[in-house]
């Protein structure tokens, strides 16, 4: 992280000298430079033995694994400090003149571990002047104690059913079990990167930042394109800026389009792991947003809303499976069990177990990763302007965080089972 910071920060510095010269040129060869730099430092830690590997299956060979350990933050400020230089070259931001302000940019504790993505010129003039007030303070510990439930009250609990799925030899699960299984997971990967993403923000807003919105209620989407632009939206934003648009975005030949989609989607696979599941499981929803750019998208809006949110769902719970597999080979099989090919029982004991103890989680978790609870205060408010703005409502406002951190101390302190999902990344 320090090599990417005085890098990027000397880079910076030249890219601009260079522009105010008018010599683009040469600025554009520090910016590819600085850009090499950075994605040859991240394929190092990240994609040596994922490249070794295949190199020994492909040629026979017995090369020994670097085994390196993955540096904590480095796919989230690898990308941070690569746009810092491209924004610069654009015009979309001045060169930071401290490297203290610009290391404090890089290392912004609150987002590094597992983002969202900050870009600098989101936050330039926050680095060294923001608004600090008593409101913005209880705003920030607000969505951090909603972050961190929806992180150890839901995203854990749907954990335990979906590793418990995961986790058991395929030929006696049932095929509601595999369902049962990979909606949980597709809830508790939205709770546990949608509540990192929370507590981030409320961070962040503790210490006077503002971080741009991170997720925007994706499972309500009725189309792959509407889910991607309302999941992790700083990393979708990142390639549609820095790689989707620079190739020619949509205003190219349909053949060059397809292209840019099939070049982004690679990338989007490969971001999240060196692995071919998360390959095939970006190039997976390029095919579908190819396919929603051809054809599919006028098709869909032509279907009663039901269907269109029906086919969403399952896409993306189809695709989750890839993402949450340890291997292509599982993935296949736990698909063929989830659709009946494999023969395997409808329903066995397990569904009711998991059911039994786990049903009021699933309830919560679906309901909350609606708008239903947000429009329900909408129309509180639309009644009487004046019905959460009350003694009343501030004290049972403060009540229920008070009990969620009850709750979550309690299951924290009585649990190791804790794990974040996209620290990995």
């Amino acid at each position: 992280m320090l090599f990417s910071t005085v890098i990027d920060y000397i880079n910076g510095l030249k890219v601009e000298r260079f522009i105010e010269l008018g010599e683009r040129k040469k600025a554009l060869m520090v910016v590819i430079s600085s850009a090499i730099i950075n994605l040859f430092v991240l394929c190092f830690f990240k994609y040596s033995d994922f490249l070794i590997e295949n190199i020994n299956n492909i040629f026979n060979l017995n090369i020994g694994l670097l085994n390196l350990p993955l540096p904590i933050g480095i796919s989230f400020y690898t990308f941070q400090t690569m746009s810092y230089t491209i924004d610069i070259y654009r015009g979309d931001a001045k060169a930071q003149k401290s490297i203290l302000d610009f290391g404090a940019y890089v290392a912004l504790f609150p987002q590094l571990v597992a983002g969202p993505i900050v870009r600098y010129q989101t936050i330039a003039t926050q680095i060294s002047k923001r608004d600090h007030s008593i409101e913005k303070f209880a705003d920030g510990v607000n969505r951090f104690v909603c972050g961190l439930a929806k992180k150890v009250i839901l995203s854990n609990q749907l954990a335990v059913v979906a590793d418990g799925v995961f986790s058991t030899n395929l030929a006696n699960v049932s095929i509601l079990e595999a369902w049962l299984g990979i909606v949980c997971y597709t809830l508790q990967i939205y709770f546990d990167f949608g509540g990192y993403s929370d507590m981030a923000i409320g961070l962040g807003k503790m210490f006077g930042f503002e971080f741009l919105e991170n997720f925007n209620y994706p499972y309500i989407s009725q189309t792959v394109s509407e889910f991607w632009r309302r999941w992790h939206i700083s990393l979708g934003s990142w390639f549609r800026d820095y790689v989707y648009i620079p190739l020619g975005g949509s205003r190219v030949s349909k053949f060059k389009l397809y292209r840019n989609l099939f070049v982004v989607w690679f990338l989007t696979g490969m971001w999240h792991g060196a692995s071919w599941n998360f390959i095939i499981w970006g190039l997976y929803f390029g095919v579908f947003i190819a396919l929603e750019k051809a054809f599919l998208e006028k098709a869909l809006y032509k279907t009663p809303k039901v269907l269109r949110h029906t086919y969403l769902l399952l896409i993306v719970v189809v695709g989750w499976v890839f993402f949450r597999a340890n291997d292509i080979t599982q993935a296949f099989e736990f698909l063929k069990v989830m659709f009946g090919f494999n023969g395997n029982d409808v329903i066995n004991s397990s569904v009711n177990i998991y059911l039994i103890d786990y049903w009021y989680i699933l309830l919560a978790s679906i309901i909350l990763s609606t708008p239903i609870v947000k429009g329900l205060k909408q129309l509180i408010l639309k009644i009487n302007k004046n019905a959460l703005d009350n003694d009343i409502a501030y004290l049972m406002h403060g009540l229920s965080l008070g009990i969620y951190m009850f709750i979550i101390m309690v299951m924290l302190s009585s649990s190791t089972y804790n794990p974040f999902l996209y620290f990995r990344f």
